[in-house]
């Protein structure tokens, strides 16, 4: 298809003669045409479309705006097609004739597939935006707030012997389409019987030994199987079917070959979480755990504006593997609020997103106060509230020395870099001051070994001290209070818009979900502004308006 560029779009006559007619004030499409108009145009997105002649592509612009309204909604593909042909206060804010028959639903999937090659899925947040901006409901600087929620793959639960039994499954069907007659001759009769079906537990063996033989003689099909494509004489090709390589990438992570021959691996022989596959269906998607709390997916994080006199929109989304720290996010969600020209002054996030480094990065590379409860000392004196943590230590960073409580030096200072990247300082007292101090038992409980401090750089103790401090104060209380209102932003992304549940398979896709997702909110709210519709309140139930009033605060 090519693209014949349209950056106006007029509302037809007729179209807005019978959607004022057919629609009262209110109507959230048709305010949004009225009071913000169509801002995505056609050239933002000419590069995801061939030069060449041909059959011309359906307008760009108007599929970005479709997209979100489709997301809005929460409509199929068939069902927001159906939409654009059928309803009129779609065709008046997208400016089409009452006659215009519409497209294909293919053609949204399509859509949604050029932008994710094209890098230009992030476009669709940035360019609606930057057209808030302009309009004044939205600017930089004030305070914004970040949190973060799970998303569950697209993808079934299965347990390690059902994974295996998928992996093969799914190579042997990709196999059989693109080289039906070569597999034919590589397949033993019995893997007909045995990988035909969809492995289910209730298929399976619920004694122990027989799984284990069943994973063994699963491995050495496998390995037979790959074997069989990285042969001398198989075609080349075949080992970048994309099925293939994720069969090879499990048995490496399920299997172990001694003395040829193949040994399902203990559970405490496994990769962590972080490179593990848990679906070969998804093979980004991760297992992860955060309290009671345990998925399969991804994580998704949502940075919001709240500042009382504009409307809170929604300026950045992430999405990462579950696995991934939240305080490993911050630098990019800084540096991509930099490059939009919306960096907030104060950033509110939770306990997660905050560490030493990134108090420091915030504070000098952007200008951002990254403001939250940090991470206690997690040292057994400072958990027990007694005996001598670090904070009871006296540090002489010019000198490197340390005092303790006692008042006796430290016998070594000694700065070790970590294995990924970061830097610390390892203190170590003398032995002769430590044996026959009074006061050991508070201090370490180690049997012979004198005490022993952690510390890290200097600019980073001391920033997170201060913020240690600084959170036992009630204008640190009063101040964080903002954060609370992005429990709502989630609440309503997940039961308003299924934030929390991925459409597609994949991180590329999952990220452009949560994009529109994120954009249909938005829209949402921008409308309900210009409306002069308030914020709603928290809902209390009947029987709670009757507790007395100091429970309501």
């Amino acid at each position: 298809m090519t693209l014949h560029a349209r950056d106006r779009f007029a509302i037809p006559e007729e179209t807005a003669r019978v959607a004022q007619a057919a629609f009262p004030r209110g109507n959230v499409y048709m305010t949004m045409r009225d009071e913000l108009g169509l801002w995505y145009k056609d050239s933002t997105f000419a590069g995801l479309f061939p030069s060449h002649q041909g059959r011309p592509a359906e307008s760009p612009g108007r599929l970005a705006l479709i997209t979100i309204m489709q997301f809005a909604e929460g409509l199929t593909d068939r069902q927001a097609a159906e939409a654009v042909r059928s309803r009129i206060d779609w065709k008046y804010a997208l400016g089409l004739a009452l006659t215009d028959p519409g497209f294909h639903h293919s053609v949204l999937s399509e859509y949604r597939q050029r932008l994710i090659n094209g890098g230009a899925e992030g476009q669709l947040l940035e360019e609606m935006l930057a057209y808030l901006k302009d309009r004044e409901l939205l600017k930089a600087g004030g305070k914004q707030r970040t949190d973060s929620t799970h998303v569950l793959a697209a993808i079934r639960d299965v347990n390690r012997l059902e994974r295996i039994g998928e992996a093969i499954r799914q190579a042997l069907n990709s196999l059989a389409v693109v080289v039906p007659d070569w597999l034919r001759q590589q397949a033993d009769a019995d893997w007909f019987e045995l990988y035909g079906a969809r492995f289910e537990e209730y298929r399976l063996p619920p004694e122990k030994a027989k799984r284990r033989a069943l994973a063994e003689r699963i491995g050495e099909d496998g390995y037979q199987l790959l074997a069989a494509v990285y042969a001398d004489h198989a075609p080349p090709w075949l080992r970048e079917v994309p099925a293939v390589e994720v069969l090879r990438r499990v048995w490496v992570q399920q299997f172990v070959v001694e003395e040829e021959r193949v040994y399902w691996r203990d559970e405490d022989n496994l990769p962590p979480a972080s490179m593990a596959i848990d679906s070969p269906y998804d093979e980004q998607a991760r297992y992860s755990r955060k309290g009671e709390r345990t998925w399969t997916g991804y994580k998704v994080h949502v940075t919001e504006t709240c500042d009382d006199t504009l409307p809170h929109l929604i300026t950045q989304v992430e999405t990462t593997p579950a696995t991934m720290h939240d305080c490993t996010v911050i630098p990019a969600i800084h540096q991509q609020l930099a490059d939009k020209g919306l960096l907030p002054t104060e950033h509110l996030v939770d306990a997660g997103y905050i560490d030493a480094e990134g108090l420091l990065k915030a504070a000098g590379a952007y200008g951002v106060q990254l403001l939250g409860p940090t991470l206690a000392d997690t040292s057994w004196q400072a958990r027990a509230g007694q005996g001598f943590d670090a904070a009871s230590f006296v540090i002489d960073w010019e000198r490197e020395a340390v005092t303790c409580p006692q008042g006796k030096a430290s016998r070594r200072w000694r700065t070790r870099e970590h294995p990924k990247g970061s830097h610390g300082i390892e203190v170590r007292f003398d032995p002769r001051d430590c044996g026959p101090c009074p006061v050991r038992q508070q201090c370490t409980r180690a049997a012979t070994l004198p005490r022993m401090l952690h510390l890290r750089p200097e600019a980073q103790h001391l920033a997170l001290q201060q913020a240690r401090a600084y959170q036992q104060t009630e204008a640190f209380r009063e101040r964080y209070k903002k954060r609370a209102g992005v429990e709502g932003t989630i609440s309503q992304g997940t039961r308003s818009f299924g934030l929390r549940r991925a459409r597609y398979v994949g991180l590329a896709k999952t990220h452009l979900q949560n994009i529109l997702t994120a954009a249909a909110i938005n829209l949402s709210r921008a409308v309900a502004w210009l409306q002069g519709r308030p914020l709603a309140q928290t809902r209390r139930s009947p029987f709670m308006t009757l507790a007395p009033v100091a429970l309501h605060t």
